[in-house]
């Protein structure tokens, strides 16, 4: 069986899909891509499989290529048959990791892909300074929320998840950890619990140094 390919960048969003992969067992080769924001190769190169030429792009072995870093926790969930990352329909975590899946990647995520190169979208440089840190700040606003929701010692209490990895990986991008052991404390716990993992241990060293850059 040919293994699924997992085109990302290391300390990008792909880290989130790499270290699930990692904990299912899921075979897969990883294709580092250009970054994205400076290289218009990269760009065209990753368009050709998808679209929008977004992270993470997964081709699964038969070809089919799943984008959406949600939509691909849950099919790998349903094609492994493991209950690791995502609880199943009977458990009593199920609404929570879903309403906060879903809220991670359609309220906070955004808030980076719009921010992150601000003159994608304002052209004038002094409207886009300012568009950034207005987006940053309601980023902000976002943590505190998903902070008053967060259990302990991982994001559902008791039950690892793969909410788990997201806040791993998110919060080592703006504001960054520091902000979070003030502001958000339960989340830095559960990104460095997350991080001391050995069974991800393979999946930090190739994105930790890059994530402390993006």
């Amino acid at each position: 069986m040919n293994p699924c390919v997992l085109h990302g960048r290391p300390g990008w969003g792909s880290a989130i899909v790499e270290a699930q992969l990692s904990l299912l067992d899921v075979p897969f080769e990883f294709v580092e891509v250009g970054d994205l924001f400076v290289s218009g190769e990269a760009r065209e190169s990753l368009a050709r499989v998808n679209p929008v030429a977004q992270l993470p792009t997964l081709v699964l072995a038969d070809g089919r290529v799943m984008t959406e870093s949600a939509a691909i926790t849950l099919y790998l969930a349903d094609a492994t048959g493991r209950t690791d990352l995502v609880p199943t329909a009977g458990e009593y975590t199920r609404p929570a990791f879903l309403r906060w899946l879903v809220f991670l990647v359609a309220n906070v995520y955004p808030t980076f892909t719009y921010a992150d190169d601000p003159q994608r979208f304002v052209k004038d440089a002094a409207a886009a300074r300012d568009f950034r840190a207005a987006v940053d700040a309601y980023a902000q606003r976002l943590w505190r929320v998903v902070e008053a929701e967060a259990g302990a010692p991982w994001f559902l209490g008791q039950r690892f998840s793969a909410l788990d990895i997201y806040v791993a990986v998110m919060t080592r991008w703006r504001p960054r950890r520091p902000w979070f052991a003030e502001h958000a404390p339960r989340l830095h716990a559960i990104g460095e619990r997350c991080e001391a993992d050995p069974r991800l241990q393979s999946v930090w060293q190739r994105n930790l140094a890059a994530l402390e850059l993006s």
